[in-house]
């Protein structure tokens, strides 16, 4: 209705997040799935490989938005009309995703999910996105300088290539086996040197699957006790 290649590129932005929420919520239900023969190490990473599925689709909405902004500046498009119908929307459309995000980021951090946490960043990233429109539009409405609108449609792009960036690197990390981060490890070490049953470790290496974290370590025991009693002590470190 308005013309603006900002609020159309703002229109496949929200398009490529219900694709992604819907990536989200499969992988979520298929990492929850219990290990199995060929998959002993259980689902997990199955949240990784959406998350990257993500990135993709933000890649592809901000080349598109690129593409839709430099046609309007090679045309000398004229100045987007009903531009206070346009402003409205996006105002709507900021709130309800600014609410929704955070939602999603709790939920995310509560349960480690990262698939839920990525699909939060997205909505996150459409909350800046949808003020930045917001801005072009009523800067565009008193200036009615045509050029604006399309600007405004490049800094979206911007705005989203950069979340396609980091979202593609956090989903590529877990893929990696890459290490948990170096506080998470200290704490390991933390309950490994306060048991006094403990008389040394070595080779400790961490990674980790969708929510669930795996470590592998040699530890020094006595050698006066039992396989039993090793074992069970083994049960004990892994609780704590």
């Amino acid at each position: 209705m308005s013309g603006s290649v900002a609020v159309i590129s703002e229109a496949v932005h929200s398009a490529t997040d219900l694709v992604a929420s819907v990536i989200a919520y499969l992988s979520v239900q298929a990492s929850d799935t219990p290990p199995d023969e060929d998959h002993p190490f259980g689902h997990g990473k199955i949240e990784s490989i959406s998350s990257l599925a993500e990135a993709v689709l933000i890649f592809a909405a901000g080349l598109y938005v690129i593409y839709e902004a430099v046609l309007k500046l090679n045309a000398n498009h004229p100045a987007p009309a009903n531009v206070k119908i346009a402003i409205g929307v996006m105002g709507f459309s900021a709130l309800s995703n600014f609410f929704l995000a955070r939602h999603l980021r709790r939920v995310g951090l509560e349960t480690d999910s990262q698939a839920l946490v990525a699909d939060a960043h997205h909505l996150n990233t459409d909350v800046l996105t949808s003020v930045g429109v917001f801005t072009g539009l009523i800067l565009t409405h008193f200036t009615r300088l045509p050029w604006l609108d399309p600007v405004t449609g490049l800094v979206v792009a911007g705005l989203i290539l950069r979340a396609g960036y980091l979202l593609c690197r956090d989903s590529i990390l877990p893929l990696m086996d890459t290490r948990l981060p170096v506080s998470e490890e200290d704490l390991i070490r933390q309950v490994l040197n306060d048991e006094p049953r403990v008389l040394g470790y070595h080779k400790l290496r961490t990674r980790k699957s969708g929510s669930q974290r795996h470590v592998d370590i040699h530890v020094q025991i006595d050698d006066e006790c039992t396989l039993v009693e090793a074992h069970d002590f083994t049960e004990e470190l892994e609780d704590m």
